[in-house]
């Protein structure tokens, strides 16, 4: 799938953004962190596994944590400017993603927990690098966020991000390792090693055996119960929360 397949040159509406065909292959230089880059239309700059729709499905957070495992030990990295987010449902996904040990290779991919509850997915991922943005705006690219939310309307996730995507969490990540939305998962490449290897998508790709055994190991009863039972307590960040008394809102 080539960038004009993805965003349609002459095309303005629904999937298409009226990109000039000579302007397809456009490409524009940053820094970021003492580092040069490039993005182009269909680059991903925002990539996060959100709390509505796929965190209260264990399987698929599983499967995206395992992904992440067998990425990590393939030696494929993100690239450091895309901004990756990781905001569960509740505190039940943690608990299993803790107990099955998929924690370590998701924050080594850059999906870090940054909250509960809505987060990228009504714009909330706060702003991208500055020279990002000026990479963008400068040259009219259409960036992407993907996410695994269930809305993906233009200037929803952010105003830089023109073309949005939603995706299974397990591609958020796949995505966020090619580093563009252009790309045929089939046929080309995921990512490349350090040595100049190729890795495929089904390279690292988990079995649904797999998914399912973690998952029948780590999301049992207990776990609900241990964590539900302190819903009326919540978290320590909770609890040091200032909430001065007196009356708000007042006529």
């Amino acid at each position: 799938m080539g960038n004009e397949d993805v965003l349609i040159a002459y095309l303005v509406g629904f999937k298409g953004f009226g990109i000039p065909e000579d302007k397809l292959s456009l490409r524009a230089k940053f820094m970021f962190d003492g580092k040069q880059y490039s993005i182009g239309h269909g680059s991903v700059v925002i990539a996060a596994i959100t709390s509505c729709t796929n965190t209260s499905n264990p399987s698929v957070m599983l499967g995206a944590g395992l992904l992440a495992k067998k990425a990590v030990e393939a030696g494929l990295t993100v690239q450091p400017y895309v901004k990756t987010s990781l905001s569960p449902g509740s505190g039940v996904v943690t608990y299993y993603l803790t107990e099955s040990g998929v924690i370590p290779p998701l924050e080594q991919l850059g999906f870090n927990i940054v909250g509960y509850g809505c987060m990228t997915c009504i714009g909330n991922s706060g702003g991208l690098d500055e020279n990002i943005v000026n990479a963008i705006e400068s040259n009219d690219l259409v960036c992407c966020g993907v996410l695994s939310g269930n809305r993906n309307f233009e200037g929803r996730i952010h105003p830089n991000t023109r073309a949005n995507y939603l995706a299974s969490p397990l591609l958020v990540i796949a995505y966020a390792i090619a580093g563009r939305v252009d790309i045929d998962f089939e046929t080309e490449p995921l990512a490349k090693r350090a040595d100049g290897s190729v890795v495929f998508l089904r390279d690292i790709w988990p079995t649904r055996a797999e998914i399912h055994e973690v998952e029948r190991t780590y999301v049992i009863p207990a776990m609900f119960k241990e964590v539900y039972s302190r819903i009326e307590t919540g978290s320590g960040m909770w609890q040091t929360l200032d909430a001065p008394a007196g009356i708000f809102n007042r006529a």
